[in-house]
C-alpha cells in the first residue's frame, strides 16, 4: 500500500511539473506618484514553450509615495504558469521606492497561482510606499 501512495505522489508531481512552463518579460516602465502613483508601460513575454506576446503594463494603487521615474530594460520571471494566457490580469502589488537621479526596483507579485518577481534599473527622484493593482493586459 505504501509502495502504491508513493508511485502515486510522485506521478502526480511529475505531471504537474512537466505541465509548468517558465516564462520571462522584458519590459519599460514610467510612472509618478503623489499619495496617489501610477505607472504605465510595455513588455515582451516568452515562454519556454515557444508561445509570446506583447503586453501592456499598468499600476494603480496609493500609499506615503512621492516622485517620479522611468525603468527601461527590465525584466521578470513568471512561475506557475501553464499558458501563456495565465499571466493576464491584475496582481497584488506593494512596494517600496527610492531613487535621486539612479532608480532601481524590485518586487514579487501574486495573482492566483501565478507569480511574478521583477527587477529594473533606469531614472528617477521617488521615495515611498504604495500598495495597488498591477495589471497585465493584450
Amino acid at each position: 500500500m505504501k509502495k502504491y501512495l508513493l508511485s502515486l505522489i510522485l506521478l502526480m508531481s511529475f505531471s504537474y511539473t512537466a505541465q509548468a512552463t517558465d516564462c520571462e518579460i522584458k519590459y519599460n516602465l514610467k510612472g509618478w506618484s503623489a499619495f496617489f502613483k501610477t505607472v504605465k508601460g510595455s513588455g515582451v513575454v516568452s515562454c519556454s514553450n515557444g508561445q509570446s506576446a506583447n503586453v501592456n503594463l499598468s499600476m494603480k494603487g496609493g500609499g506615503f509615495t512621492f516622485g517620479s521615474f522611468n525603468i527601461k530594460e527590465g525584466t521578470g520571471r513568471f512561475s506557475g504558469v501553464k499558458n501563456i494566457s495565465d499571466i493576464y490580469g491584475g496582481y497584488f502589488a506593494m512596494d517600496g521606492h527610492a531613487g535621486a537621479g539612479k532608480e532601481v526596483e524590485g518586487r514579487t507579485l501574486p495573482f492566483k497561482a501565478v507569480k511574478l518577481s521583477m527587477k529594473g534599473k533606469g531614472r528617477g527622484v521617488n521615495l515611498g510606499f504604495s500598495m495597488g493593482s498591477f495589471r497585465i493586459s493584450k
